[in-house]
Protein backbone atom coordinates (compact mmCIF):
# COMPACT_ATOMS: atom_id res chain seq x y z
CA UNK A 1 0.00 0.00 0.00
CA UNK A 2 1.33 3.38 -0.86
CA UNK A 3 2.30 5.55 2.36
CA UNK A 4 0.36 8.81 2.38
CA UNK A 5 0.87 10.98 5.69
CA UNK A 6 -1.59 12.68 7.66
CA UNK A 7 -2.75 16.23 7.17
CA UNK A 8 -2.58 18.23 10.10
CA UNK A 9 -6.57 18.97 9.37
CA UNK A 10 -6.60 15.22 9.28
CA UNK A 11 -4.28 14.51 12.53
CA UNK A 12 -6.43 17.55 14.77
CA UNK A 13 -9.51 15.52 13.66
CA UNK A 14 -8.85 12.32 14.96
CA UNK A 15 -7.65 13.67 18.01
CA UNK A 16 -10.67 15.56 18.53
CA UNK A 17 -12.67 12.46 18.13
CA UNK A 18 -10.72 10.72 20.73
CA UNK A 19 -10.87 13.46 23.19
CA UNK A 20 -6.81 14.11 23.60
CA UNK A 21 -4.74 16.72 22.89
CA UNK A 22 -1.56 15.55 21.11
CA UNK A 23 -0.54 12.35 19.61
CA UNK A 24 1.84 11.88 22.32
CA UNK A 25 -1.35 11.15 25.00
CA UNK A 26 -1.78 7.79 22.76
CA UNK A 27 1.60 6.46 24.50
CA UNK A 28 0.76 7.39 28.35
CA UNK A 29 1.12 4.45 29.51
CA UNK A 30 4.82 4.05 28.30
CA UNK A 31 7.14 4.90 31.27
CA UNK A 32 8.45 8.23 30.35
CA UNK A 33 11.91 6.89 31.16
CA UNK A 34 11.64 4.66 27.73
CA UNK A 35 10.81 7.16 25.52
CA UNK A 36 13.32 8.88 23.49
CA UNK A 37 13.77 12.73 23.90
CA UNK A 38 16.14 13.26 20.51
CA UNK A 39 15.96 12.62 16.92
CA UNK A 40 16.93 9.30 15.59
CA UNK A 41 20.70 9.30 15.12
CA UNK A 42 19.80 8.57 10.86
CA UNK A 43 22.00 9.48 7.99
CA UNK A 44 20.27 12.29 5.82
CA UNK A 45 17.38 11.87 3.50
CA UNK A 46 17.88 10.85 0.31
CA UNK A 47 16.29 12.39 -3.59
CA UNK A 48 14.68 9.62 -5.50
CA UNK A 49 17.59 9.61 -7.89
CA UNK A 50 20.55 9.32 -5.14
CA UNK A 51 18.33 6.71 -3.30
CA UNK A 52 18.65 4.51 -6.70
CA UNK A 53 21.98 4.95 -6.88
CA UNK A 54 22.87 4.18 -3.29
CA UNK A 55 20.55 0.78 -3.78
CA UNK A 56 22.32 0.22 -7.24
CA UNK A 57 26.04 0.09 -4.88
CA UNK A 58 24.39 -1.65 -2.48
CA UNK A 59 23.28 -4.33 -4.80
CA UNK A 60 26.75 -4.23 -6.28
CA UNK A 61 28.17 -5.87 -3.75
CA UNK A 62 26.36 -9.33 -4.77
CA UNK A 63 27.01 -12.22 -6.98
CA UNK A 64 25.19 -11.98 -9.57
CA UNK A 65 23.81 -15.41 -10.10
CA UNK A 66 23.71 -14.92 -14.27
CA UNK A 67 27.19 -14.08 -14.69
CA UNK A 68 28.52 -16.81 -12.39
CA UNK A 69 28.60 -20.48 -12.23
CA UNK A 70 27.39 -21.57 -8.46
CA UNK A 71 28.27 -25.39 -7.41
CA UNK A 72 26.61 -24.39 -3.77
CA UNK A 73 23.22 -26.79 -4.39
CA UNK A 74 22.33 -28.18 0.07
CA UNK A 75 18.45 -27.49 -0.40
CA UNK A 76 18.50 -24.95 -2.98
CA UNK A 77 19.04 -25.18 -6.97
CA UNK A 78 19.35 -23.11 -9.66
CA UNK A 79 17.89 -24.27 -13.04
CA UNK A 80 16.78 -23.17 -15.89
CA UNK A 81 13.15 -21.06 -16.30
CA UNK A 82 11.75 -20.35 -19.08
CA UNK A 83 10.59 -16.49 -19.38
CA UNK A 84 7.15 -17.76 -19.68
CA UNK A 85 6.70 -18.62 -16.07
CA UNK A 86 7.67 -15.13 -15.12
CA UNK A 87 5.60 -13.80 -17.55
CA UNK A 88 2.16 -15.49 -16.68
CA UNK A 89 2.58 -15.27 -13.03
CA UNK A 90 3.28 -11.38 -13.82
CA UNK A 91 -0.38 -10.79 -14.85
CA UNK A 92 -2.10 -8.85 -12.91
CA UNK A 93 -4.85 -11.61 -12.00
CA UNK A 94 -2.33 -13.82 -10.46
CA UNK A 95 0.53 -11.48 -9.20
CA UNK A 96 -1.03 -11.16 -5.75
CA UNK A 97 -2.43 -14.47 -5.61
CA UNK A 98 -3.18 -15.81 -2.38
CA UNK A 99 -5.43 -18.64 -0.80
CA UNK A 100 -8.79 -17.00 -1.04
CA UNK A 101 -11.11 -16.51 1.78
CA UNK A 102 -14.53 -16.03 -0.08
CA UNK A 103 -13.52 -19.43 -2.16
CA UNK A 104 -15.72 -20.33 -4.96
CA UNK A 105 -15.88 -16.77 -6.67
CA UNK A 106 -12.28 -16.86 -7.31
CA UNK A 107 -12.67 -19.46 -9.65
CA UNK A 108 -9.41 -18.75 -11.41
CA UNK A 109 -7.21 -19.20 -8.53
CA UNK A 110 -8.92 -22.55 -7.32
CA UNK A 111 -8.45 -24.06 -10.91
CA UNK A 112 -4.79 -23.15 -10.43
CA UNK A 113 -4.50 -24.57 -7.42
CA UNK A 114 -6.03 -27.69 -8.54
CA UNK A 115 -3.82 -28.28 -11.28
CA UNK A 116 -0.89 -27.81 -8.90
CA UNK A 117 -2.42 -30.43 -6.35
CA UNK A 118 -3.03 -32.40 -9.47
CA UNK A 119 0.59 -32.05 -10.97
CA UNK A 120 2.26 -33.20 -7.57
CA UNK A 121 -0.48 -36.42 -7.48
CA UNK A 122 0.84 -37.25 -10.94
CA UNK A 123 4.79 -36.49 -10.03
CA UNK A 124 4.55 -38.51 -7.08
CA UNK A 125 1.98 -41.24 -7.95
CA UNK A 126 0.45 -40.59 -4.27
CA UNK A 127 -3.44 -39.94 -4.18
CA UNK A 128 -3.98 -36.70 -2.84
CA UNK A 129 -1.81 -33.41 -2.10
CA UNK A 130 -2.54 -30.18 -0.65
CA UNK A 131 -2.24 -26.52 -2.15
CA UNK A 132 1.03 -26.14 -1.08
CA UNK A 133 2.95 -25.20 2.11
CA UNK A 134 5.61 -22.75 2.75
CA UNK A 135 8.46 -24.54 2.35
CA UNK A 136 10.26 -28.05 2.94
CA UNK A 137 11.05 -27.17 6.45
CA UNK A 138 7.59 -26.40 7.40
CA UNK A 139 6.29 -29.52 5.16
CA UNK A 140 8.34 -31.82 6.99
CA UNK A 141 6.93 -30.59 10.62
CA UNK A 142 3.41 -30.87 8.95
CA UNK A 143 4.09 -34.29 7.35
CA UNK A 144 5.53 -35.41 10.72
CA UNK A 145 2.75 -33.71 12.96
CA UNK A 146 0.47 -35.66 10.64
CA UNK A 147 2.11 -39.34 11.29
CA UNK A 148 1.73 -38.06 15.32
CA UNK A 149 -2.19 -37.38 14.96
CA UNK A 150 -2.57 -41.00 13.04
CA UNK A 151 -0.86 -43.26 14.76
CA UNK A 152 -1.33 -41.76 17.82
CA UNK A 153 2.07 -42.55 18.73
CA UNK A 154 4.71 -40.03 19.97
CA UNK A 155 8.53 -41.55 18.71
CA UNK A 156 9.60 -40.87 15.21
CA UNK A 157 12.91 -41.80 13.87
CA UNK A 158 14.49 -39.58 11.32
CA UNK A 159 17.63 -39.89 8.59
CA UNK A 160 20.68 -38.08 9.05
CA UNK A 161 20.94 -38.01 5.40
CA UNK A 162 17.87 -35.17 5.77
CA UNK A 163 18.78 -31.96 5.22
CA UNK A 164 20.57 -30.34 8.86
CA UNK A 165 18.15 -27.22 8.54
CA UNK A 166 14.97 -29.18 8.44
CA UNK A 167 16.03 -31.22 11.26
CA UNK A 168 16.37 -28.14 13.16
CA UNK A 169 13.02 -26.58 12.76
CA UNK A 170 11.38 -30.40 13.15
CA UNK A 171 12.97 -30.59 16.09
CA UNK A 172 12.01 -26.78 17.25
CA UNK A 173 8.56 -27.89 16.27
CA UNK A 174 8.32 -31.25 18.07
CA UNK A 175 10.85 -30.65 21.39
CA UNK A 176 7.87 -30.99 24.17
CA UNK A 177 5.72 -33.26 21.82
CA UNK A 178 7.77 -36.16 20.48
CA UNK A 179 11.06 -38.13 20.68
CA UNK A 180 13.34 -37.26 18.07
CA UNK A 181 15.53 -40.32 17.29
CA UNK A 182 18.17 -39.56 14.91
CA UNK A 183 19.22 -42.58 12.59
CA UNK A 184 22.76 -42.42 11.59
CA UNK A 185 24.47 -42.96 7.71
CA UNK A 186 26.54 -45.80 6.47
CA UNK A 187 28.07 -45.75 3.46
CA UNK A 188 26.57 -42.31 2.61
CA UNK A 189 22.96 -43.70 3.35
CA UNK A 190 20.56 -44.60 5.71
CA UNK A 191 22.12 -47.41 8.41
CA UNK A 192 19.54 -50.50 8.29
CA UNK A 193 20.64 -52.32 11.06
CA UNK A 194 19.90 -48.84 13.17
CA UNK A 195 16.80 -48.56 12.05
CA UNK A 196 15.76 -52.32 12.54
CA UNK A 197 16.92 -52.17 15.82
CA UNK A 198 15.50 -48.87 16.92
CA UNK A 199 11.87 -48.59 15.43
CA UNK A 200 9.10 -49.95 17.61
CA UNK A 201 5.75 -50.47 17.95
CA UNK A 202 5.72 -47.02 19.50
CA UNK A 203 6.97 -45.03 16.56
CA UNK A 204 5.23 -43.15 14.64
CA UNK A 205 6.90 -42.39 11.90
CA UNK A 206 10.25 -43.16 10.24
CA UNK A 207 11.32 -40.30 7.96
CA UNK A 208 14.41 -40.34 5.16
CA UNK A 209 15.09 -37.95 2.42
CA UNK A 210 15.27 -39.18 -1.05
CA UNK A 211 17.75 -38.53 -2.58
CA UNK A 212 19.63 -38.01 0.93
CA UNK A 213 21.50 -34.61 1.75
CA UNK A 214 24.82 -35.85 0.58
CA UNK A 215 22.95 -36.51 -2.98
CA UNK A 216 22.76 -40.61 -2.94
CA UNK A 217 19.57 -42.26 -3.99
CA UNK A 218 18.32 -44.45 -0.95
CA UNK A 219 17.26 -47.66 -0.78
CA UNK A 220 13.86 -47.61 0.31
CA UNK A 221 11.91 -50.54 -0.44
CA UNK A 222 13.71 -52.21 2.84
CA UNK A 223 13.29 -49.44 4.70
CA UNK A 224 9.39 -49.24 3.55
CA UNK A 225 9.52 -52.67 4.79
CA UNK A 226 10.60 -52.11 8.72
CA UNK A 227 8.91 -49.13 8.46
CA UNK A 228 5.26 -50.82 8.34
CA UNK A 229 6.00 -53.93 10.05
CA UNK A 230 6.00 -52.12 13.39
CA UNK A 231 2.70 -49.99 12.06
CA UNK A 232 4.76 -46.62 11.31
CA UNK A 233 4.19 -44.54 8.56
CA UNK A 234 7.02 -43.87 6.19
CA UNK A 235 7.42 -40.58 5.45
CA UNK A 236 9.78 -39.85 2.41
CA UNK A 237 11.08 -35.99 2.27
CA UNK A 238 12.68 -34.31 -1.31
CA UNK A 239 14.66 -31.64 -1.02
CA UNK A 240 15.83 -31.73 -5.32
CA UNK A 241 12.59 -32.18 -6.92
CA UNK A 242 13.98 -32.48 -10.07
CA UNK A 243 15.09 -35.33 -9.19
CA UNK A 244 11.73 -37.06 -9.67
CA UNK A 245 12.13 -36.51 -13.76
CA UNK A 246 14.56 -39.92 -13.43
CA UNK A 247 14.26 -41.47 -10.11
CA UNK A 248 11.40 -44.07 -9.18
CA UNK A 249 8.27 -42.04 -7.51
CA UNK A 250 8.06 -42.55 -3.66
CA UNK A 251 5.25 -44.66 -3.55
CA UNK A 252 6.49 -47.02 -5.80
CA UNK A 253 8.98 -48.35 -3.27
CA UNK A 254 6.26 -47.94 0.18
CA UNK A 255 5.97 -44.28 0.47
CA UNK A 256 2.86 -43.48 2.89
CA UNK A 257 3.66 -39.95 3.02
CA UNK A 258 5.97 -37.30 1.08
CA UNK A 259 6.91 -34.09 0.93
CA UNK A 260 9.10 -31.41 0.43
CA UNK A 261 10.44 -28.76 -1.12
CA UNK A 262 9.18 -27.77 -4.96
CA UNK A 263 11.89 -24.68 -5.52
CA UNK A 264 13.70 -26.49 -8.39
CA UNK A 265 10.44 -26.41 -10.42
CA UNK A 266 10.31 -23.11 -11.54
CA UNK A 267 11.00 -20.63 -8.68
CA UNK A 268 14.51 -18.47 -8.81
CA UNK A 269 16.84 -18.93 -5.62
CA UNK A 270 15.95 -15.32 -5.05
CA UNK A 271 18.31 -15.10 -1.78
CA UNK A 272 16.88 -17.66 -0.26
CA UNK A 273 13.30 -17.33 -0.46
CA UNK A 274 10.28 -17.61 -1.19
CA UNK A 275 10.24 -20.94 -1.63
CA UNK A 276 7.35 -23.94 -2.12
CA UNK A 277 6.57 -26.93 -0.02
CA UNK A 278 4.61 -29.84 -1.14
CA UNK A 279 2.53 -32.74 0.80
CA UNK A 280 1.20 -35.50 -0.73
CA UNK A 281 -0.43 -38.59 0.89
CA UNK A 282 -2.51 -41.81 0.19
CA UNK A 283 -6.15 -41.78 0.59
CA UNK A 284 -6.79 -43.06 4.22
CA UNK A 285 -4.56 -39.78 5.45
CA UNK A 286 -6.88 -37.12 3.35
CA UNK A 287 -8.45 -35.67 6.41
CA UNK A 288 -5.43 -35.10 8.25
CA UNK A 289 -3.35 -33.14 5.75
CA UNK A 290 -2.88 -29.89 6.75
CA UNK A 291 -4.12 -26.67 4.94
CA UNK A 292 -6.51 -26.65 1.89
CA UNK A 293 -7.60 -28.91 -0.66
CA UNK A 294 -9.66 -27.85 -3.87
CA UNK A 295 -11.93 -30.11 -5.57
CA UNK A 296 -13.46 -30.10 -9.12
CA UNK A 297 -17.44 -30.24 -9.41
CA UNK A 298 -20.34 -28.93 -11.86
CA UNK A 299 -22.55 -26.04 -10.85
CA UNK A 300 -26.41 -26.86 -11.38
CA UNK A 301 -26.18 -25.62 -14.94
CA UNK A 302 -23.74 -28.34 -15.54
CA UNK A 303 -20.51 -26.44 -16.00
CA UNK A 304 -17.37 -27.48 -14.63
CA UNK A 305 -16.19 -25.75 -11.25
CA UNK A 306 -13.85 -25.47 -8.22
CA UNK A 307 -14.42 -25.74 -4.59
CA UNK A 308 -12.52 -26.21 -1.31
CA UNK A 309 -13.16 -29.46 -0.79
CA UNK A 310 -11.55 -29.59 2.50
CA UNK A 311 -10.04 -26.57 4.99
CA UNK A 312 -8.64 -28.34 7.84
CA UNK A 313 -6.89 -25.52 9.47
CA UNK A 314 -7.51 -23.30 12.80
CA UNK A 315 -9.07 -20.83 10.73
CA UNK A 316 -11.75 -22.89 9.54
CA UNK A 317 -12.48 -25.29 12.87
CA UNK A 318 -11.51 -25.45 16.41
CA UNK A 319 -8.45 -25.02 16.95
CA UNK A 320 -8.55 -27.99 18.85
CA UNK A 321 -9.54 -30.63 16.11
CA UNK A 322 -7.16 -28.65 13.53
CA UNK A 323 -4.99 -30.43 11.62
CA UNK A 324 -2.71 -27.29 11.44
CA UNK A 325 -2.34 -23.97 13.05
CA UNK A 326 0.70 -23.00 11.35
CA UNK A 327 -0.06 -23.84 7.78
CA UNK A 328 -0.53 -21.78 4.47
CA UNK A 329 -0.09 -21.74 1.02
CA UNK A 330 1.67 -19.43 -1.33
CA UNK A 331 -0.15 -19.53 -4.36
CA UNK A 332 2.30 -17.27 -6.47
CA UNK A 333 4.90 -19.93 -6.07
CA UNK A 334 2.58 -23.00 -6.81
CA UNK A 335 1.41 -21.52 -10.21
CA UNK A 336 4.54 -20.98 -11.14
CA UNK A 337 5.36 -24.12 -10.63
CA UNK A 338 2.28 -25.70 -12.13
CA UNK A 339 3.40 -23.48 -15.67
CA UNK A 340 6.30 -24.83 -15.23
CA UNK A 341 5.66 -28.51 -15.14
CA UNK A 342 2.98 -27.57 -17.86
CA UNK A 343 5.21 -26.34 -20.20
CA UNK A 344 7.88 -29.02 -20.00
CA UNK A 345 5.68 -32.04 -19.70
CA UNK A 346 6.78 -35.64 -18.65
CA UNK A 347 9.40 -36.07 -21.58
CA UNK A 348 10.43 -32.32 -20.86
CA UNK A 349 10.76 -33.06 -17.21
CA UNK A 350 12.76 -36.37 -17.68
CA UNK A 351 15.10 -34.71 -19.99
CA UNK A 352 15.90 -31.97 -17.88
CA UNK A 353 16.50 -34.41 -15.20
CA UNK A 354 18.78 -36.37 -17.20
CA UNK A 355 20.97 -33.22 -17.98
CA UNK A 356 21.00 -32.67 -14.60
CA UNK A 357 22.13 -36.06 -13.69
CA UNK A 358 24.87 -36.26 -16.81
CA UNK A 359 26.57 -33.15 -15.61
CA UNK A 360 26.56 -33.75 -12.72
CA UNK A 361 28.45 -37.12 -13.39
CA UNK A 362 30.86 -35.72 -15.77
CA UNK A 363 31.94 -33.04 -12.74
CA UNK A 364 32.25 -35.93 -10.68
CA UNK A 365 34.66 -38.16 -12.98
CA UNK A 366 36.60 -34.70 -13.32
CA UNK A 367 37.21 -34.56 -9.72
CA UNK A 368 38.15 -37.92 -9.43
CA UNK A 369 41.16 -37.57 -11.52
CA UNK A 370 42.64 -34.62 -9.43
CA UNK A 371 45.62 -35.87 -7.13
CA UNK A 372 44.31 -36.46 -3.49
CA UNK A 373 40.78 -35.25 -4.27
CA UNK A 374 38.66 -38.42 -3.03
CA UNK A 375 35.50 -39.57 -3.41
CA UNK A 376 34.31 -41.34 -0.06
CA UNK A 377 30.36 -42.88 -1.22
CA UNK A 378 29.83 -44.70 -3.98
CA UNK A 379 26.33 -45.24 -4.22
CA UNK A 380 24.55 -43.68 -7.35
CA UNK A 381 24.00 -39.74 -6.52
CA UNK A 382 21.99 -36.84 -8.28
CA UNK A 383 23.29 -33.80 -8.90
CA UNK A 384 25.29 -33.50 -5.34
CA UNK A 385 27.67 -35.64 -4.44
CA UNK A 386 30.40 -35.96 -1.59
CA UNK A 387 34.23 -34.72 -2.20
CA UNK A 388 37.26 -35.21 0.48
CA UNK A 389 39.71 -32.36 0.04
CA UNK A 390 43.48 -32.08 0.23
CA UNK A 391 43.00 -28.23 1.06
CA UNK A 392 40.04 -26.82 3.91
CA UNK A 393 36.74 -25.95 1.85
CA UNK A 394 36.74 -22.13 3.25
CA UNK A 395 40.41 -21.84 0.95
CA UNK A 396 38.75 -23.43 -1.46
CA UNK A 397 35.80 -21.69 -1.90
CA UNK A 398 37.48 -18.43 -1.26
CA UNK A 399 39.65 -19.05 -4.41
CA UNK A 400 37.16 -20.20 -6.35
CA UNK A 401 34.52 -17.19 -5.42
CA UNK A 402 37.48 -14.78 -6.54
CA UNK A 403 36.84 -16.31 -10.19
CA UNK A 404 33.15 -16.00 -10.10
CA UNK A 405 31.98 -19.49 -8.88
CA UNK A 406 30.38 -20.34 -5.79
CA UNK A 407 31.70 -23.66 -4.54
CA UNK A 408 30.02 -26.32 -3.09
CA UNK A 409 29.09 -26.83 0.56
CA UNK A 410 31.37 -27.34 3.50
CA UNK A 411 29.78 -30.84 5.09
CA UNK A 412 31.98 -30.35 8.24
CA UNK A 413 30.18 -28.33 10.45
CA UNK A 414 27.14 -30.74 9.86
CA UNK A 415 28.53 -34.08 9.66
CA UNK A 416 31.79 -33.89 11.67
CA UNK A 417 31.40 -37.71 11.82
CA UNK A 418 32.48 -38.17 8.20
CA UNK A 419 35.89 -38.11 8.07
CA UNK A 420 37.46 -36.18 4.92
CA UNK A 421 40.93 -36.10 5.51
CA UNK A 422 40.55 -31.91 5.88
CA UNK A 423 43.51 -30.56 7.13
CA UNK A 424 43.01 -28.19 10.02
Amino acid sequence: MSYIPHSQKEIKEMLNFLGISSPDELFIDIPKELILKKELNLPRPLSEWELISEVKKTASKNINLEDCASFLGAGLYRHFIPQVVSSLTSRGEFYTAYTPYQAEISQGILQSIYEFQSLICMLLEMDTANASLYDGPTSLVEGVILTLNFTKRAKILISKGVHPEYRKILKTYLAKRAEIIEVPLKDGITDLNFVKDKLSADSAALIVQNPNFLGIIEEGEPLAEIAKSKGALFLVCINEAMSLGLIKPPSLYGANLVVGEAQSLGLPISFGGPTLGFIAAEEKLLRLIPGRIVGETIDIEGRRGFVLTLQAREQHIRRGKAASNICTNEALCALACTIYLSLLGKQGLRKAAELNFQKAHYLFEQISKLKNYLIPFKGIFFNEFTVSAPVNPLKINSYLREHRIIGGYNLSADYPEIKLDIPE
